[in-house]
């Protein structure tokens, strides 16, 4: 984010959360309100550009409908729903109830925002109402940029609302570096645990980057069983200018965007082309006491079988790997666990990796998550890579040490070190590198020539052969080794990492079930 976006976001920021602070109300009565009003502040700017284009000749009595404003890419607003008319409201007018109503009317004169938009501003006092409408009036930045300041919103309050921000919103640079390395230039991409849809977004900010329409290269899918988040994802995608299908549904249960996937045979096997171009999620982890009675279609989308664990980790990944066409790319979070995991799900993974499209394996260090502080591990799948000379080869990266410390408990990627861990596996796939920051620097001194090489600590194309060896692990740390000078402690390491994901995953567990215990006290006691 440029340093002036940034100050402006940081400006906007501290004034929401400082009128919220002193006004009592819970951020996550908070959050929805306050992004609907970025929403309709960014809706409000481009529908004014789009009114002077589109104004009538003098003495014209043609007033363009809601049809013209949507063919220029804006929303229609009726004039009750314009940030002027709202501002101008008399004192003790209820404007909470006028914003709720400027709402309805917008999803009214806008099927596709049907049921999207908040609707509760009568929760939040007036005086704060008006003093977000306020400093929201003289906002003129750009769609893109505005998008920035709209995601940003999002992070933050992640972090107030911490558990249930976890479940929806992905780290910006998690999410930048799994984009950089499957390159989704053009396609079908689905998110089938899509969250606010920040991959869909950090998609279609690859595609404007390489100067190209993101809504003419890419065609968007996603899944989400939250109707709240659902309706966080295509408010994001609104403001982004971006469309495409999101499903309210159960991935594991559901009917899921079925006219994309391959036909069937007579005996309900998949035959034939069809598919997505392009899987990216960031699905829950080490999910427990999944009813695996009830999953759908099992032949075909979970077709090396169902693992008899009690984990449901092999479900996602064997779920991503399906979806993907012949030559399609997946990229997606997964837990540290899964790398390592033992009796059926170690036989789905030995299947995977001898299917040939096992390509990139990337391990992050800790805290790079809102709601937990444990590491993860970035797997790559490429079907394409199948038929080629890579075949045989996983690339691994350990990454772990590759961090911006923001604060005492999170870290991210630099747009830097993105861009550098990206163009490691593009060396290594014979693809040019790309260079939109000062990366150019450290990838020459780690790689003379710009011709790939392993690295101790670093990277390692490991083959199929070593890979069995090492019993089907794809654990980077089995494979990259150490850089010269230190030391080699991966077995301690393995076994900490085992145990505080076990904590973590307890943690969460304990907390879902004080919240059973409080709610049945209260019910008791009230």
């Amino acid at each position: 984010m440029a340093a002036d976006l940034k100050t402006i976001s940081d400006k906007l920021w501290t004034t929401a959360d400082k009128l919220r602070a002193n006004s009592g109300i819970l951020p996550a009565e908070y959050a929805r309100p306050v992004l609907g009003l970025l929403f309709l502040r960014h809706a409000d700017e481009r529908f004014s550009e789009v009114e002077a284009k589109l104004s009538p000749r003098e003495g014209s009595r043609i007033r363009p409908g809601s049809e013209a404003y949507k063919a220029e890419g804006a929303i229609f607003l009726p004039p009750e729903a314009r940030f002027s008319y709202l501002l101008s409201l008399p004192e003790g007018e209820n404007l909470g109830k006028k914003l709720t109503a400027a709402m309805r009317d917008i999803e009214a004169k806008n099927p596709e925002l049907a049921d999207v938009l908040p609707k509760t501003y009568q929760l939040i006092p007036d005086d704060v109402l008006v003093e977000l409408l306020r400093e929201l009036q003289p906002l003129k930045i750009s769609g893109d940029a505005f998008g920035h300041v709209y995601e940003y919103f999002m992070g933050n309050f992640a972090k107030e609302t911490m558990q249930k921000g976890g479940e929806f919103y992905t780290p910006s640079s998690i999410v930048r570096l799994i984009v950089e390395i499957i390159e989704p230039y053009h396609g079908r991409i689905l998110d089938p645990a899509c969250g606010s849809g920040g991959m869909f977004v950090h998609s279609a900010d690859f595609v404007k980057r390489h100067q190209r329409e993101p809504d003419k290269e890419l065609s968007i899918y996603g899944v989400e069983r939250t109707r709240e988040t659902w309706r966080l994802a295509q408010m994001n995608l609104a403001v982004h200018g971006l469309s495409g299908k999101i499903l309210d549904a159960d991935t594991y249960r559901d009917p899921v965007f079925e006219e994309v996937t391959p036909k069937k045979d007579k005996d309900g096997r998949y035959e034939g082309s069809g598919g997505f171009d392009f899987v990216m999620a960031n699905p829950p982890f080490n999910v427990k006491e999944l009813d695996k009675s009830k999953l759908l279609d099992v032949a075909n989308r979970f077709p090396f079988g169902v693992p008899s664990a009690d984990n449901a980790n092999y479900l996602w990944i064997q779920f991503f790997w399906s979806r993907l066409n012949e030559t399609g790319r997946a990229g997606f979070v997964m837990a540290n666990s899964a790398a390592d995991a033992r009796g059926t799900e170690q036989e789905i993974r030995r299947k995977l990796i001898e299917s040939g499209s096992v390509d990139v394996i990337v391990s992050v260090g800790p805290n790079f998550f809102l709601t937990v502080t444990l590491p993860c591990t970035l797997w790559f799948f490429d079907k394409g890579k199948a038929t080629g000379p890579r075949a045989d080869e996983v690339l691994f990266l350990d990454a772990r040490h590759i961090f911006r410390q923001i604060d005492r408990a999170h870290r991210d990627f630099t747009e830097e070190q993105v861009e550098a861990l990206a163009n490691i596996v593009r060396l290594w796939r014979g693809e040019q590198p790309e260079f939109f920051t000062p990366s150019k620097a450290w990838l020459e001194e780690h790689f003379p020539g710009l011709a790939y090489g392993d690295v101790a600590g670093l990277c390692r194309s490991a083959t199929r052969a070593e890979i069995e060896g090492q019993g089907w692990s794809l654990n980077p740390g089995r494979y990259v080794g150490v850089a010269a000078g230190e030391t080699d402690d991966e077995d301690f390491r393995e076994k900490l990492e085992e145990l505080h994901e076990e904590l973590e995953a307890l943690n969460v567990e304990a907390a879902r079930l004080q919240s059973i215990i409080d709610t049945n006290l209260a019910e008791v006691l009230g």
